[in-house]
Order: C-alpha cells, then sequence, then structure tokens
C-alpha cells in the first residue's frame, strides 16, 4: 500500500513558487549581463571562477564536471568553446593517462578580471541591494541549510561556505 504524498501547504507553494520564479530570473539577468558585457554565458564564467580559484589554475576535468555539477559531456562542449576563445586549454594528466586538465590560460584569467567587475554589480544590483542586512544573514544561513543537506557528505570539506 502506497502512502499519500505529504502535499505542500498554500503557504509552502507560494514560497517554492517564489524561489524558482526568483532564481530563474537571477540567473537570466546574470546569463544575459555576461553574455552582452564579456561574451559568454554565466556557466562559462562559473567555470573560469573556479580554475582561477585551483592551484596552479587547472583542475582535472572530472572534478570540474562534480564541482560545477554538470555533465562531462557538458563540460567537454564548454571547455571546447572557452577552448576557441583562446581562455582556456586542455592537457594530459601527468599522473593519469586517461585523465585530462583543463587550465586557465593568461587570456582567460584577463577575460575574467575584466568581466568580475560588472558581474559583481550585476548581482549587488538583483540581489543584495533588495535585500537588508538582516535579510542576507537570513538567506546565507537558510541556502547554507539546504546545500547542507543536499551536497553530498565527500564534497563537503571543499565548500568554506558550507561551515
Amino acid at each position: 500500500m502506497t502512502t499519500a504524498p505529504n502535499w505542500l501547504s498554500d503557504e509552502e507553494q507560494r514560497t517554492w513558487r517564489a524561489y524558482l520564479h526568483a532564481t530563474t530570473l537571477l540567473e537570466d539577468h546574470l546569463d544575459r549581463q555576461l553574455q552582452r558585457d564579456a561574451g559568454m554565458p554565466h556557466i562559462y564564467y562559473g567555470l573560469l571562477v573556479q580554475l582561477s580559484q585551483a592551484p596552479r589554475h587547472r583542475m582535472r576535468m572530472t572534478e570540474l564536471a562534480k564541482s560545477a555539477k554538470i555533465t562531462r559531456s557538458r563540460l567537454s562542449h564548454a571547455i571546447a568553446r572557452l577552448e576557441k576563445n583562446g581562455w582556456v586549454r586542455r592537457e594530459d594528466c601527468p599522473s593519469d593517462k586517461r585523465g585530462q586538465l583543463a587550465t586557465l590560460t593568461e587570456a582567460g584569467l584577463g577575460v575574467l578580471e575584466r568581466a568580475a567587475p560588472g558581474h559583481v554589480t550585476a548581482v549587488r544590483q538583483a540581489m543584495f541591494d533588495r535585500l537588508t542586512p538582516q535579510q542576507v544573514n537570513q538567506l546565507g544561513e537558510i541556502m547554507r541549510v539546504m546545500a547542507q543537506g543536499l551536497q553530498p557528505a565527500d564534497a563537503k570539506a571543499d565548500l568554506p561556505w558550507l561551515r
């Protein structure tokens, strides 16, 4: 015998739909800003940021896909586009003949440095300028609780904002 679903209350439904709508609008806003100002979608910007923060500006492709929460196929396509722009290059992994590394180039670092000010302005205007300091703290706490519950245990140590 199956049990009936625990349906969302009216308030939970309103909150869920507001969350979905706001996150969709925010992602679209950031994507349009980065396309306009830097010629890249938000996902590419995120990949460049991750590479810029990695030791020696490079990561194994499998780890990059895992941390970006995208499939290896989608990552491979994105890296191919970033390579075409001269922002990233692929290298064979010296310790594993089957593995590949994605490495941020000087040109990639330059485009990231030029794109970052406009991106942070867009984030600030779309999100933080609309919230009180108390709301920012509350939102941060809520998002950390959600992320901690959803993030695989083996990945939590790599994410300092979850602590």
